[in-house]
């Protein structure tokens, strides 16, 4: 099962299409904020596969969560923006929180630098800012045998 993470599109719908051209075969897209536009585009225009959102600190207006906890291909994702745990300055509080929530996948945006880690059974992903000339987006696979791999993939231009 493939997953498609965005953050951070800020308005950049022409990133967004072509993330999703790219990663036509992913089953769930996860925005973990900053795009409340660009999620409420992806539950339209996506209706054949899973779509999940929060809500970033630019996303003023939104009625999205600030977090969610998910259940996707036998795996828990704690999914947040990480403005409301600091992420600028340290993941230790979304990690707090993730495992709080026996997460095994946290995913959180913010911070517009791509991150993809692993500590202690606990895999964490920044998509980056999936906006702009630099733009990146985040896979993560799961497979049959509930292995986990991840990637960070930037546009071409």
């Amino acid at each position: 099962m493939r997953l498609l993470v965005l953050s951070d599109t800020h308005g950049d719908f022409n990133s967004l299409r072509r993330a999703l051209d790219a990663q036509r075969n992913a089953e769930v897209i996860i925005h973990c904020g900053d795009g409340a536009e660009q999620y409420r585009y992806l539950k339209e225009t996506c209706s054949d596969r899973q779509v999940i959102g929060v809500r970033g600190n630019c996303d003023w207006t939104s009625k999205l969560p600030t977090e969610e906890t998910v259940t996707v291909g036998g795996k828990t994702l704690f999914i947040t923006h990480g403005h409301l745990y600091q992420a600028k300055f340290t993941f230790m509080n979304m990690v707090y929180a993730a495992r709080e929530q026996k997460a095994d996948i946290l995913l959180f945006g913010h911070t517009h630098q791509a991150v993809t880690e692993y500590d202690d059974g606990l895999y964490i992903m920044n998509p980056g800012s999936c906006h702009g000339y630099y733009a990146t987006y985040g896979i993560i696979d799961i497979t049959p045998k509930g292995d986990i791999v991840t990637n960070i993939v930037r546009l071409s231009r």
